[in-house]
């Protein structure tokens, strides 16, 4: 029998040792958690296809394309820790599938809306969902497969997410050219159609027995990273030496060094500060920052290029994409499958590597009017990167935490994620906006040189970061129940308080 063929048994509803256990498909499990997060990752990429198409028919100017992906970012990273923590509290599965629904319904209200306005308010609470869909989403499935598995399981996780990647920009295309922009948010519902009751079918509930509240830790940490995400996606436009940028940043950070005194001293922290004694943590935010800033910075950029110099339409742009973006969708179930063997460490370090060099073979041959054929190897290069750097490092943050710090630990990494996202698009842009303009094809690669090396030259370093992850990341033996142990024997998940 196959490992995608096995079975699990997982506790009855009401948490018990008693009765009949139900059993389950190992990859209608990890089908049940990943399609969600599918639904997250494409819409992003669907409307970053689609810019611009929104310039032109909702007369939105820069700042406004900016904040028809800034949006989601902000409220996105900022609610991640929150998301997390109620999950503790009230159930994770419940708090998951609520996230989905709001996704969902907000973003019915984005393909209705008729204004730029209209739009970012929809794509706000789009972030507000997709916030408790992402970290929630790899925190069910790591509770759902035994140890021993999960990092076959994350990489197959990633490999959905890698699906999300590459099909992204061809969705996009393919609606904004043959239907009209409004549909890349109504391709939501069908999903969503499936992914609730397929999520309230097979996935089990879970809860940290006792756990209690911490509102003024996620008043001050949302407070703080609000501010700062603000700050970071408006810096670009208004110039990070302006008076109300400063601010901001100011403004976060006190909030954000109030947050860490109180979480020193609160009984029921938001967010552990103990993680931040765990090196392979601490690292791996530290790469998965760089990562995203660097790549999704530039990426930020290379999907107008394709558009731009020469001329295509978004799903010409779209199809020419698939050569970096499918890479991940075989890459990462391999990687991950290898984690545990070589190191999720070293093949972080591999892949940032990879992205780094196809980052800046790419920038070597753009012009405005580069073949794509030129183009072609380097985007494979990248993509396999990105798919070598996904998998391990879901594994390696779950991995280097007890099973009751996983949630917060997915939060966390999520949010630096996230955040190096935000600021790498943000930074990226205002490099570009000084070299170049959109007005032409060649203006446009002139400010995407620097632009991009800027990028690769993050990620080259994220990939020197990567190498300080130790091999093995054993959880604290302190922190190992027997439920985890027995885990391990019975190939049986952890449903705490259900």
């Amino acid at each position: 029998m196959s490992t995608l063929d096995a079975e699990r048994t997982t506790p009855v509803p009401d948490g018990s040792d008693g009765g009949a256990a139900r059993r389950v498909p190992l990859w209608l499990s990890i089908t049940a958690a990943s399609v969600p997060m599918f639904m997250v990752a494409l819409d992003n990429l669907v409307v970053s296809t689609a810019l611009p198409t929104l310039a032109k028919e909702l007369q939105a100017d820069t700042q406004d394309l900016q904040w028809f992906v800034n949006a989601y970012v902000l409220t996105f990273a900022c609610l991640l820790l929150t998301a997390a923590a109620l999950g503790d509290r009230f159930g994770r599965r419940k708090v998951f599938v609520l996230g989905i629904i709001v996704f969902t319904l907000s973003s019915m209200y984005c393909g209705l809306s008729d204004t730029t306005t209209e739009l970012i308010v929809g794509r706000t609470l789009q972030g507000v969902g997709a916030a408790a869909v992402m970290p929630l989403s790899m925190t069910l499935l790591a509770q759902a497969v035994p140890a021993k598995r999960r990092s076959l399981a994350l990489g197959l996780w990633s490999a959905f997410s890698g699906l999300a990647v590459a099909f992204g920009p061809v969705v996009g295309g393919a609606v904004v050219d043959g239907i009209a922009w409004q549909w890349i948010f109504w391709i939501n519902v069908p999903v969503c159609v499936i992914a609730i009751p397929l999520a309230l079918k097979v996935l089990d509930e879970s809860k940290l027995v006792g756990a209690r509240m911490d509102p003024l830790g996620m008043i001050l940490a949302t407070g703080g990273l609000v501010a700062v995400v603000w700050a970071i996606v408006n810096g670009a436009e208004d110039g990070w030496t302006d008076g109300l940028i400063l601010g901001a940043f100011a403004g976060g950070a006190v909030l954000l060094a109030a947050f860490v005194l109180w979480e020193a001293r609160a009984s029921e922290p938001v967010l552990p500060l103990s993680l931040y004694r765990i090196r392979s943590f601490v690292m791996c935010n530290v790469v998965s920052a760089t990562m995203y800033f660097g790549v999704f910075g530039s990426i930020f950029l290379l999907s107008q290029y394709l558009q731009i110099a020469p001329f295509r339409t978004p799903l010409h742009a779209g199809l020419l994409t698939l050569a970096w973006t499918l890479m991940p969708m075989f890459i990462a179930p391999l990687a991950g499958a290898f984690t545990d063997r070589i190191g999720g460490g070293r093949l972080m370090a591999f892949g940032l590597l990879l992205q780094a060099v196809g980052l800046a073979w790419i920038n070597l041959l753009a012009t405005a009017n580069t073949p794509y054929s030129h183009l072609v190897g380097a985007m494979i290069l990248g993509g396999a990167g990105m798919g070598f750097a996904f998998a391990p490092t879901a594994s390696v943050v779950l991995g280097s935490v007890s099973q009751d710090l996983q949630g917060k630990a997915s939060g966390a990494n999520t949010t630096a994620r996230e955040i190096g996202g935000a600021l790498g698009i943000a930074v990226l842009s205002t490099v570009f906006v000084r070299n170049g303009s959109t007005a032409g094809a060649q203006q446009f690669v002139d400010g995407m040189h620097p632009a991009v090396w800027v990028g690769a030259a993050v990620v080259f370093v994220g990939a020197l970061c990567a190498l300080a992850i130790p091999r093995t990341s054993a959880q604290p033996a302190a922190r190992t129940t027997a439920a985890e142990k027995a885990e391990d024997e019975s190939r049986s998940p952890v449903s705490a308080g259900v």
